[in-house]
């Protein structure tokens, strides 16, 4: 996943102070280190990269009354719900997912935290992510506009616009690191269009530009999200975004689905970045993102797992084949492409596997991660392939990945260091975790 798209059989990595130091084949590299991994008979990967989760609704999975909901069906009956988590509840989610995500061969996640209900704070999930070992972007999200002001969520779950923005402000000042390498960066993410006013979008994107942080938001997600735009603003989505400042390279969209092609032209001219969220677009009905016409225009594409009460899962490496699979149905549709270009290929398994890697880091501002260079981070993540899932897959194993039944990863090292050994979480007790996750889900769920 270099420039040059390497592809290196019996290659191997050498790996100092948590940056790759030289990458090549295994008799090229230095023979002597504190720790020597064999991984002959496997795939190595660079690490995954998440770029839009929602760590706290592991704890609302596949609810009865939101199986079979749209998008604001299935949000009016989970934010009573979410509205009764605790600071515990945050930091056992955020756990929960980032398990499930690093054994899927994930490095690097984007969460989208934008409720507080009860004293929780964006502490409790950079905490928990902390113990992981994950590099987390953590967003702080928000919520201002309630229904009595014309908003979607219950006045119950928003805030004002003045804690929004001093605790925004609080939580750069203390966590955010700019440096290459780091494992905790801030973002700044009013939750959407239909939950936030457009003066804490515009003065959200003033403080972020202030302390240099990269700015976070759902956009486009369904045809609902864009007649609401249309009644409530008087534009569409993508425009809207212009009107508050919300574009520009320091910019990143969740779903981006409804978008016609000069607001994709928009986004390209502009540098923002897209998280393509297949999984959760299908489970809530709200369509299939134009991800071809992004990319033939030049817009930055990475993947997002999403939600987990709205993909009902945290495995990114199962999302790479999701996206595969969901453009070749986009393409397959006559009519459907926003180009209308009749020469265009099917998306390949290497085009989505980089959506992953390289995609998401770039949609992310870090040029730090996404891929197994010298001078990058040492985060990557390896398969065994003697498994029956790649029985007759092995003539090209890096295909088989995607084509084949995601599987967990056998190793993940972030930084150098071990998080997943042998298919065995190594910084947390999986056990001991998902007695607690499924605690703090019947508590929840019960009132």
């Amino acid at each position: 996943m270099d420039e040059a798209r390497r592809e290196i059989p019996g290659g191997g990595l050498f790996v100092r102070d948590g940056f790759i130091e030289k990458v090549g084949l295994t008799g090229e590299l230095p023979q002597a280190a504190d720790e020597v991994l064999d991984l002959r008979g496997h795939l190595l990967m660079p690490g995954l990269v998440n770029t839009h989760h929602h760590f706290y609704q592991t704890l609302t999975r596949a609810v009865p009354a939101a199986q079979d909901a749209n998008l604001f069906n299935w949000l009016k009956t989970l934010y009573p719900i979410w509205a009764r988590m605790t600071p515990d509840d945050i930091f056992i989610s955020t756990q929960t997912a980032l398990a499930e995500l690093v054994l899927s061969g994930c490095t690097t996640a984007a969460d989208h935290l934008y409720l507080f209900p009860n004293g929780a704070l964006l502490d409790d999930e950079i905490a928990a992510a902390q113990e992981i070992g994950v590099r987390l972007q953590a967003s702080r999200g928000s919520m201002s506009l309630g229904e009595s002001k014309g908003g979607l969520p219950p006045d119950s779950v928003v805030d004002t616009e003045e804690r929004i923005l001093a605790d925004s402000q609080r939580i750069i000042q203390r966590f955010h690191d700019p440096k290459p390498g780091a494992f905790i960066q801030i973002v700044l993410a009013p939750c959407s269009p239909f939950s936030v006013t457009g003066e804490l979008m515009k003065q959200s994107a003033q403080l972020a530009r202030e302390y240099g942080v990269h700015l976070h938001t759902h956009l486009a997600e369904t045809e609902d999200e864009q007649q609401f735009c249309l009644q409530k603003f008087g534009y569409r989505p993508v425009p809207y975004m212009q009107s508050v400042d919300w574009v520009g390279e320091d910019v990143w969209f969740a779903h981006a689905v409804h978008v016609n092609i000069e607001e994709v032209k928009t986004f390209a001219r502009q540098g923002c970045g897209v998280a393509h969220c297949p999984s959760s677009n299908m489970r809530l009905a709200s369509g299939i993102a134009p991800v071809k016409d992004y990319l033939a225009a030049g817009v930055k594409v990475g993947l997002g797992v999403d939600g987990s009460a709205s993909n009902d899962s945290s495995n990114l490496l199962a999302e790479v084949r999701q996206a595969m699979l969901l453009s070749r149905l986009r393409e397959g549709i006559t009519g459907f492409s926003l180009s209308n270009d009749p020469s265009r290929k099917l998306m390949t398994a290497r085009e989505t596997l980089q959506l992953a890697t390289r995609g998401g880091a770039a949609v992310l501002g870090r040029s730090d991660i996404g891929s197994l260079e010298v001078g990058k981070c040492a985060d990557f993540f390896a398969i065994d392939l003697d498994r029956l899932d790649y029985a007759g897959a092995l003539h090209d194993p890096l295909a088989a990945a995607v084509f084949c039944h995601s599987v967990r990863a056998d190793f993940t090292y972030i930084g150098g260091r071990p998080v997943v050994r042998e298919g065995q979480l190594v910084t947390v007790d999986e056990h001991a975790l998902i007695q607690k996750h499924n605690r703090a889900a019947r508590r929840l769920l019960e009132g």
